[in-house]
């Protein structure tokens, strides 16, 4: 894209918009939306007042008490809509993606496609949302346990997946039965007003073949901090979905717990690879190359330490150094470009800020310098960097959210492998080698600690599958696949007696009359 055609970014951006469903006056609102492609503005935002936002809450408890009255399989049924819309739209909607929250072409039609993958799972789901049978010790009695709806979900999420992360939270609120509310990050609001769009488009398409699709049943709260505060604090919001940083959880958290309300909080990650002698190093550099370097370093799960065996070390860095010098930087919506831009000045002041005290700490760095594209002095492109460091300081335990890879050497794997675990986050991790027994140590109870551990490939967590989420600083939730859609349910214990006596548990004798 030339720097003429760079104008038309907004233009393009509003096309995409009427394409999804919402065209609307970009010029109507208080909250600027930028492209960090060229740092311009393209849309101007009406945002949410505190007023309307509690309407919206208020609306969507009413709508909760419609739908968990749906059956399950039914609720199913407009997830498939929905994911129906997605394909349909996953085009449109990926390039939105791109432009709004700086992802190369396959990184945002490939988070439409989470979108859709979670749908699929989502609509299986509803049709086995599973209690127990549980064994009873009182005669003629059953015991067992139920699922229920639990109520309004409050789904707050982040400017590096603007809409894969509501979608493993959305789907699955809505089989269980939950009405759901959504803050999106005030960097990426367009990307949530289209998604909400395909959404209200498959429930019209529900009500049609003769769905209920009760008022409110899905909203969008626009704006910054003080809306997220807002459904934090709403006690008719019994759970909230958080994906941030470890600052917002630690904030979240205790908010949440004065009034009893559940939290599924994914906040950082500080995710490391070992690399350890047997590896396969060229499936290793390409796996550490994406893993650092993709999204421009801006994923929870990107790669940010890396421990390399001593007799591996200068024969892998070298290699690893020049993908780093040659990896195409550019404007993500064209072809050939692997690293876009970062999200925006703080972002890029974080990160030069960081390379100045990895210096200053003895790191040797490279890489890291600004990239001059298209001539666009509001947009923030940085040449990944890599920071070689003797040892794992108190800096290297710090994450920092952009394309920065700490290298260390290693020479014993025990001695390694504690080095992984010891950072305060607990999010992914890797390890690339040939050897059973390290694979196996690696994965097991004394291995790593994180919540996503895995073996010849990157710390990435991407497949729906499998629940999503770490430990320690990281929260502690789970999203997508996997039981995490117990999060979203009550649990109630049911014994039902069939007989005529009424023996009581534990041998207690309790006569009367």
């Amino acid at each position: 894209m030339t720097a003429a055609k760079s104008h038309s970014l907004a233009d393009d951006a509003a096309a995409l918009l009427a394409k999804l469903g919402l065209p609307f006056d970009r010029h109507h609102g208080t909250l600027k939306a930028r492209s960090p492609i060229t740092g311009e503005i393209i849309a101007e935002i009406a945002e949410t007042s505190p007023e309307a936002a509690r309407d919206a809450i208020v609306r969507a408890h009413g709508a909760f008490l419609i739908w968990r009255n749906v059956p399950a399989p039914k609720r199913g049924e407009l997830v498939r809509l929905f994911g129906e819309e997605l394909r349909e739209n996953k085009a449109a909607l990926g390039r939105l993606v791109s432009i709004e929250a700086g992802k190369i072409v396959s990184e945002g039609t490939g988070e439409v496609q989470e979108m859709i993958d979670i749908c699929d799972f989502a609509v299986g789901l509803s049709r086995q949302l599973y209690g127990l049978t549980i064994a009873t010790e009182r005669p003629e009695h059953r015991m067992m346990e139920t699922w229920h709806p639990l109520g309004v979900t409050g789904i707050i999420s982040a400017f590096n997946f603007p809409v894969a992360v509501w979608s493993w939270n959305a789907a699955l609120a809505l089989v269980c039965g939950n009405s759901i509310v959504w803050k999106p990050s005030e960097k990426t609001p367009l990307t949530a007003l289209a998604t909400q769009a395909l959404f209200e488009r498959a429930m019209r398409r529900f009500a049609d073949d003769g769905g209920t699709t009760p008022v409110g049943l899905s909203a969008v709260l626009i704006g910054g901090r003080a809306l997220g505060e807002l459904l934090v604090d709403h006690p008719k919001v019994p759970l909230v979905s958080a994906t941030g940083s470890t600052a917002m959880g630690r904030a979240v958290a205790p908010r949440l717990a004065q009034r009893f309300a559940r939290a599924i909080l994914e906040l950082g990650g500080n995710n490391a690879a070992i690399v350890c002698p047997s590896a396969d190093l060229d499936l290793t550099l390409r796996g550490v190359a994406f893993a650092a370097m993709g999204t421009a370093g801006q994923r929870c799960t990107t790669l940010r330490r890396l421990f390399l065996h001593d007799s591996i070390y200068d024969k892998f860095l070298p290699r690893l150094k020049s993908a780093y010098a040659s990896v195409t930087i550019g404007n993500p919506l064209d072809t050939g470009t692997l690293v876009g831009p970062l999200i925006d000045r703080s972002a890029f002041d974080t990160m030069q800020t960081m390379l100045a005290k990895a210096k200053a700490g003895g790191a040797t760095v490279t890489g890291g310098e600004r990239v001059d594209i298209g001539g666009w002095g509001d947009a923030y492109y940085v040449r990944p960097a890599l920071a070689e460091i003797a040892m794992q300081t108190d800096l290297v335990k710090h994450e920092t959210f952009a394309p920065l890879l700490w290298v260390m050497r290693y020479s014993d794997f025990e001695t390694a492998l504690d080095l992984h675990n010891a950072v305060p986050q607990g999010l992914a991790s890797s390890i690339f080698t040939s050897d059973l027994r390290e694979a196996e140590l690696f994965l097991s109870a004394r291995g790593s600690d994180c919540g996503i551990a895995n073996v010849n490939i990157g710390p990435s967590g991407a497949e729906i599958g499998g629940a999503f989420g770490g430990e320690k600083d990281t929260g502690g939730g789970r999203e997508s696949g996997s039981d995490s859609w117990k999060a979203y349910m009550r649990r109630a214990t049911n014994t039902i007696n069939y007989g005529r006596t009424l023996p009581l548990a534990q041998g207690v004798k309790f006569d009367v009359g």
